[in-house]
C-alpha cells in the first residue's frame, strides 16, 4: 500500500466505522422483535464463523500459538459476548434503541482512565477536556428520550455492555495486536458462538420468527457489523492510541439519532443537533496531535 492509499484509508476508516457501528443499534431493534436475544446472537455468530472460515481458508493466515488463541478467546468474549449480549438484552427488555447508544458514548471516559494506567498512554489535559466535551454532547443528544423500560435486567445489561466493550478494546490492543486479524477473529467468533449458544440453552426458550425483517437485519448485522465494523475497529486499534479510537464512539449516539430520525421519525431538535456538534468537536480535540 503506497502513501496516498494509506492516507486515504486512515481518513476513511473512522468515518466508515462510525456509520457501520451506529447501524448495529437499529438492526438489533429489528431482530429482537423476532427472536430471543441470545438465540439471535448465537445464530448470527454461527453465520460469521462460516464467513470467517472462508476468508481464513483463502488467505491462509499465520495462526496464533496457544497463548494467542487464549487471548483471542478472551477478547472475543469481551468485545462480542458481553457487549453485544448486553446491548441485545437491554433493547429486548424495552430499553429504547436510541438510549442504548449512550453506552458507547460513555466508553471514552472509561477507556482514557484505564489506558492511562494500564497501557501507559498519556492523556493530555486538552484530551481530557475533549472527552468531557463529548460526554456533554451525548447528554444533549439523549436529553428528551424515553427513560422507561424494564429497569432491572435491562439497565444491568447496559452497564455490563459498557464495561465489556471498554475492557475488550484495551485487552485487544495489549494482547492481540500481533495476531493476524483473520485468524484472531475466527478464534474470537468460534468462542463467542459457544458462549451465546450456552446462554441461549440455559436462559431462553430459543424462539425465532423467520420474518423478512429478521432475515435482512440478521444478514446486515452478520456481514456489515461482525465482519466489516469489527475489522475496522481492530485496524484502528492497531494504528491509533486507545484514547483516540475510543473517542470515535462519541459520534455513535449522534449518527444513531440521525438514523432513527430518518427511519422512524424520532425527535431530532435543536438541542440534539447541538449535542452532535459537541461530539464532533470532542473527536477533533481528542485526536489532535500533542
Amino acid at each position: 500500500m503506497n502513501h496516498n492509499q494509506e492516507t486515504l484509508t486512515a481518513r476513511a476508516a473512522p468515518i466508515l466505522f462510525v456509520l457501520l457501528w451506529s447501524t448495529g443499534f437499529i438492526g438489533t431493534k429489528y431482530v429482537v422483535n423476532n427472536a430471543d436475544p441470545l438465540t439471535y446472537l448465537a445464530i448470527r455468530m454461527a453465520i460469521v464463523v462460516g464467513l470467517m472460515a472462508i476468508i481464513a481458508g483463502i488467505a491462509r493466515p499465520k495462526w496464533p500459538d496457544r497463548a494467542g488463541i487464549a487471548h483471542s478467546a478472551v477478547a472475543g468474549i469481551l468485545v462480542h459476548g458481553f457487549y453485544l449480549g448486553g446491548t441485545a438484552i437491554a433493547i429486548a427488555h424495552s430499553i429504547p434503541a436510541g438510549l442504548s447508544a449512550l453506552i458507547p458514548g460513555l466508553q471514552p471516559i472509561l477507556t482514557s482512565t484505564i489506558a492511562n494506567r494500564w497501557l501507559g498512554e498519556k492523556v493530555s489535559p486538552v484530551q481530557w477536556a475533549g472527552l468531557v466535551l463529548g460526554l456533554g454532547g451525548v447528554v444533549l443528544i439523549l436529553h428528551n428520550r424515553p427513560m422507561t423500560g424494564e429497569a432491572g435486567l435491562g439497565w444491568l445489561a447496559s452497564v455490563v455492555s459498557l464495561i465489556s466493550i471498554t475492557l475488550g478494546t484495551l485487552y485487544q490492543r495489549r494482547y492481540c495486536n500481533h495476531i493476524d486479524w483473520r485468524a484472531g477473529n475466527l478464534v474470537q467468533y468460534v468462542s463467542v458462538t459457544i458462549f451465546f449458544a450456552i446462554g441461549a440453552f440455559l436462559f431462553e426458550d430459543r424462539v425465532v420468527h423467520w420474518t423478512r425483517e429478521f432475515v435482512l437485519a440478521l444478514a446486515w448485522l452478520a456481514v456489515a457489523l461482525s465482519i466489516g465494523s469489527i475489522g475496522l475497529l481492530y485496524w484502528l486499534i492497531r494504528h491509533a492510541a486507545a484514547t483516540s479510537v475510543a473517542s470515535l464512539f462519541y459520534l455513535v449516539p449522534a449518527v444513531t439519532a440521525l438514523m432513527a430520525y430518518l427511519l422512524f421519525g424520532e425527535k431530532l431538535d435543536a438541542i440534539a443537533i447541538a449535542g452532535m456538534a459537541l461530539c464532533a468537536a470532542a473527536v477533533f480535540v481528542v485526536n489532535r496531535r500533542s
